[in-house]
């Protein structure tokens, strides 16, 4: 058995962005180290399990498509662009419901393409976003850019494309800018069409907000008529690519063909554009509902600070995952269509949340952050046991070689660190008595689950907020393929946290 005898070490400057020198909790193996023969040490955090028992809660009405993109692939523009980070605006007109009895102000600091914004706009509410991503940004753009541009225009630039030549154009460049990772994506003859549609769009005399939307549309069929599919970590690569990952042969099926996929992506926009009851924004144009979203372009991190404190009823959120999903991965093909090159895609990754194994611990955190605030948020990250015992666990399966990647431990470390910055700083904007809802799922690594929403209600109530509910799905998630068959399956919690300003 590995004995564990608490310490302290002095992490130097740059450790966790920090750039002063602070004491932080550690455990220190005091015999060789060994696999892990008996049970690992769950204390703390089965003490922090029965501190929130009362307001860990099955909330019967939410499923696992309310709280995913599942219940929105099906309604107007949400079906456009399938960004699948999002959750279910229906989800966010319920929770808003019950909260509230009026709309107010609501940010979102992890925007995404606009789940938060726009629901809760349709209620009346003034909303603003925070996101970092290009590719979720311009979905955000087309959104607003398809309330208020000339639908007949959109209409006949459409009829105009579809019975036009533009197949007998040539082109001498390729209009679509590959990066390293999106080489090879597209069968052949699909990149050249691809290029002399945006040509033909380029060179039109449509307005600018017509060229947009229809730029947009060809953005929409990417990953349709690609070799590629999304997958969380990286984009998995069909066998007729050339470029496999891994031993498994993956079969993506039918490769829609680039006019085909495009012109059923331009109906369906004219569709829902013109649809029943006068069309997709028909509330919008009677002034029914909230003013335009507020959107801040760059890392919450950095964007937070600079809000004026108690502005905000409501913080409406999901971040990125503990789970090693790498957004400019997968949306590698989408950031490439946007114009973003290599050197731009990897800072859009630094910048991110903590969130893939390929990121950097960032230096600049307490200048962002203000040394009050940042001090403050420090120790309660070193303080919290809970979190602590999980990391102190995951460093030693490092060092016994027992996580698939090396880089897990820094990621689950500095992904908490983060997080509970981004806490600290969006309770500072809320207001007194608002609501703080935040959607995350609990995380497994090497068989260690690491309860992410009750270390977050730790985070939270540190700051300033009270845990009201931590709402669960009827059913949870199991882990990996992989990790069941070692360690057998193990159901984690989904989950809604809900949070009260004192």
């Amino acid at each position: 058995m590995v004995s564990l005898a608490r310490k302290s070490r002095a992490y130097t400057a740059g450790t966790l962005g920090n750039q002063l020198a602070f004491g932080l909790p550690e455990f220190e193996i005091l015999h060789k180290p060994q696999p892990f023969d008996v049970p690992r040490p769950t204390q703390a955090r089965d003490e922090l399990e029965q501190k929130y028992s009362e307001i860990i809660q099955t909330n019967h009405w939410l499923d696992r498509t309310l709280v995913s993109f599942q219940a929105n692939k099906d309604l107007p523009f949400y079906r456009w662009f399938k960004y699948r980070e999002g959750f279910a605006a229906h989800m966010v007109k319920k929770v808003l419901g019950d909260l509230f009895s009026k709309p107010g102000k609501l940010l979102d600091p992890f925007a995404g393409a606009g789940s938060a914004l726009f629901s809760a706009r349709e209620l009346g509410w003034a909303t603003t976003g925070i996101e970092l991503l290009p590719s979720a940004v311009f979905g955000i753009q087309a959104r607003l850019i398809s309330e208020r541009m000339d639908n007949s225009e959109f209409a006949r630039a459409v009829e105009r494309f579809i019975g036009s030549n533009w197949r007998a154009s040539k082109v001498t460049k390729s209009e679509f800018q590959h990066v390293r990772i999106t080489q090879g994506a597209f069968p052949d003859g699909t990149e050249d069409f691809l290029s002399k549609y945006l040509k033909f769009v380029r060179t039109s005399r449509f307005s600018p907000d017509v060229q947009l939307m229809l730029r947009f549309a060809a953005y929409c069929v990417l990953e349709d008529i690609s070799y590629t599919r999304k997958d969380g970590q990286y984009l998995r690569w069909d066998y007729r690519s050339g470029r496999q990952l891994g031993q498994k042969k993956f079969d993506k099926g039918k490769i829609v063909p680039f006019e085909t996929a495009l012109v059923q992506q331009l109906k369906t926009m004219v569709d829902d554009l013109f649809g029943e009851n006068d069309g997709l924004f028909a509330e919008v144009a009677a002034e029914k509902i909230g003013p335009e979203p507020k959107l801040i372009e760059g890392s919450c991190l950095s964007e937070l600070p600079k809000l004026k404190k108690a502005t905000f009823d409501c913080v409406f959120t999901s971040p990125p995952y503990c789970n090693r999903y790498d957004y400019t991965r997968t949306y590698a093909l989408e950031l490439a269509f946007l114009g973003c090159d290599e050197d731009h895609i990897k800072s859009l990754r630094q910048q991110m949340l903590f969130c893939t194994v390929e990121n950097k611990e960032k230096q600049n955190l307490q200048d962002q952050m203000g040394r009050t605030e940042f001090t403050a948020a420090h120790s309660v990250f070193t303080q919290q046991e809970a979190l602590q015992e999980v990391l102190t666990i995951i460093d030693q399966l490092r060092d016994l070689g027992s996580l698939n990647n090396d880089g897990i431990a820094k990621l689950v470390r500095n992904y908490f660190y983060e997080l509970n910055l981004v806490i600290r700083q969006a309770a500072r904007v809320l207001k007194t008595g608002g609501y703080f809802v935040m959607v995350n799922d609990n995380v497994r690594y090497a068989g260690e689950t690491v309860p992410v929403d009750t270390i977050m209600s730790e985070f939270a109530d540190a700051a300033g907020l009270q845990p009201l509910h931590i709402w669960k799905l009827g059913r949870g998630k199991g882990n990996s393929s992989q990790q069941m068959g070692v360690h057998g399956r193990t159901e984690l919690r989904k989950t809604i946290c809900v949070w009260k300003k004192r």
